[in-house]
């Protein structure tokens, strides 16, 4: 399945087509993969490096710190250079980084290119900015939403195949199937990914003369808070689940690896359902029922928690609802702040995904934090729900913005 009918607005150059839609599900999937292949093994990689969980859970948190300041840059060097360049130099130097990352000895080197490997994060950047420059927004929404329904699968299978390799080969044995991985999807990318940006791409100079504009728009804020917020929720569920899954529930690294993967399940059906419907209803209405599913379940799985009922099959049974409301949430909530200047795509989609991301991290590292054995799930269960009703409230503000320019 190739993208048809793009926007007029955006000419693909010539001499190249525009990408099968697989091509850019493997590229957001690579980033997504990245980050949650290696939770099954957190734990033991603990005792691996002889160092303590906390440390050790940088591997997640560091990693999405330094996955939010590349987008900032990642999105501006697009707009000038063009997307298929920057995501081949992206891809190469990834598959550097998890070699070296493979054969570190010590903690420290480990996450020095554990932290490198963040390089790859631009094909989540790139993957949404080459749609945006397909298509208009409620159209961009469905084909994120395809996108991203596709990605969700990937991390869904990595924690599995991550739990797989560790017990059999061994943690280093992770880093060596990215890398196998990455040089695939740059084949891909190679043959299959023309150049989406426009012939008349911006200097830097003239980017930043727009950006003030994107900045000042309320309705990019609201839909970054929104997306930004609905995040916040799994990426605590990133951090602490290796913990709980652990800990709290005693599972093997394979079974760990079924239950972290399990929310991606619900992911990929909200993200098939944005796709599907989108279009019809509109981003902001899907994105707000997203929003709802995601406070309720995360509402029940707190008050079941305080009333004393707990168990694996609970716990992340409610996750994979909460997979369901981001699902609907977040294509719908990317495509809309990419809507906002299109011509700046690019730099809204790395400054939107920096700031999801810099949220995640610091959602992720406060999980790892509090999680201990006399708290149980609890602080997670209540991270996640904050984080839900958040994003109800900055989709509101925006269908209450929207109206009010209508009404104007």
């Amino acid at each position: 399945m190739t993208f048809s009918t793009p926007d007029p607005g955006s000419q693909i150059k010539a001499g190249r087509t525009p990408p099968h839609i697989l091509t850019l599900i493997l590229i957001a999937g690579l980033s997504a993969l990245n980050m949650s292949i290696i939770l099954p093994s957190l734990a033991l990689m603990t005792v691996h490096f002889d160092t303590s969980y906390g440390i050790m859970q940088l591997a997640v948190s560091a990693y999405l710190a330094a996955t939010a300041v590349l987008q900032i840059v990642v999105g501006p060097i697009s707009d000038r250079f063009g997307r298929r360049p920057v995501l081949l130099i992206a891809i190469a130097a990834f598959i550097t980084f998890s070699l070296c990352a493979a054969m570190a000895t010590t903690v420290e080197g480990f996450l020095f290119f554990r932290f490198c490997q963040a390089v790859i994060a631009t094909g989540m950047v790139l993957s949404r900015a080459v749609v945006r420059d397909l298509f208009a927004a409620d159209k961009s929404a469905s084909m994120i939403g395809y996108v991203t329904m596709g990605m969700a699968l990937v991390p869904m299978l990595g924690p599995m195949f991550g739990g797989i390799l560790q017990e059999v080969y061994g943690w280093q044995s992770i880093q060596y199937a990215m890398a196998i991985a990455a040089t695939l999807v740059l084949i891909v990318v190679w043959f299959d990914l023309g150049e989406t940006l426009r012939e008349t791409g911006q200097t830097f100079a003239e980017q930043m003369q727009d950006v003030p504009e994107l900045l000042a728009s309320p309705r990019f804020w609201g839909y970054v808070a929104c997306s930004a917020a609905a995040s916040g929720a799994f990426f605590a569920l990133l951090g602490g689940a290796s913990f709980v899954s652990d800990t709290v529930f005693n599972l093997s690294p394979r079974n760990a690896g079924l239950a972290l993967g399990s929310p991606a399940i619900g992911y990929a059906l909200g993200s098939f359902l944005s796709g599907r419907f989108t279009v019809r209803f509109g981003i902001n209405r899907k994105a707000l029922v997203g929003t709802l599913i995601a406070t309720i379940c995360t509402g029940i799985s707190l008050l079941l928690a305080l009333a004393g009922y707990q168990s694996v099959f609970l716990f992340f049974g409610i996750c994979t609802i909460l997979g369901l409301g981001n699902g609907l949430t977040m294509p719908n909530a990317v495509a809309g702040s990419l809507s906002v200047r299109p011509s700046l795509a690019g730099t809204a989609s790395g400054l939107g995904g920096a700031i999801m991301i810099a949220g995640g991290a610091v959602m992720s590292g406060i999980s790892g934090t509090l999680l201990t054995e006399e708290t149980g799930a609890m602080p997670l269960q209540v991270m996640m729900f904050a984080c839900s009703v958040l994003s109800a409230i900055a989709i509101l503000f925006v269908i209450r913005r929207a109206k009010k320019i209508a009404a104007s």
